[in-house]
């Protein structure tokens, strides 16, 4: 097993640093209860590079997730391509940003774990309640006993 990739964040945005890499889906434990299947990977690249004053980090995730519908609790293919854009703050200016669609703030940090910011931009990323498109779900009874109609026989007496 391989350390964990971690960077000192403010270092890495002045300077431009870049980190490349990919990770399997099962050593993203957080991701467990969302997705169907842990087999996969999943490609990242994390940018450092400075905006104005500000440090920023561009964090950029490629891959598919296997994740189960939540119409016909079959597996579903969700392709990921997630881009953001954060900028890093000491931890108590982190309540002065302003809520901005474009730009998050993480807290700037000389241990900032790579994998686990992938883990929280991926799971900011996925759908709350995954479903195939209209018309793609395929009826299934998982293994439960279809019941014949109560009212079928009252269909009978009608004739």
């Amino acid at each position: 097993m391989f350390a964990r990739p971690l960077i000192d964040s403010v270092d890495f945005a002045r300077n431009g640093k870049e980190l490349r890499g990919e990770t399997g889906l099962a050593e993203l434990s957080r991701l467990g209860d969302m997705l169907a299947r842990t087999d996969g990977t999943l490609t990242y690249i994390v940018r450092g590079y400075r905006e104005g004053d500000s440090d920023m980090l561009k964090v950029s995730l490629y891959g598919t997730c296997i994740l189960r519908c939540q119409r016909c609790l079959g597996e579903m293919a969700y392709p990921v391509e997630i881009f953001s854009r954060l900028l890093l703050l000491p931890a108590d200016r982190l309540d002065e940003v302003e809520e901005n669609d474009e730009v998050d703030a993480i807290e700037a940090t000389s241990q900032l774990d790579v994998l686990a910011l992938i883990e929280e931009e991926l799971l900011l990323g996925l759908p709350f309640a995954p479903r195939h498109p209209d018309g793609e779900c395929a009826p299934t009874t998982n293994g439960l006993q279809q019941k014949a109609n109560p009212f079928a026989v009252l269909a009978g007496l009608k004739k």
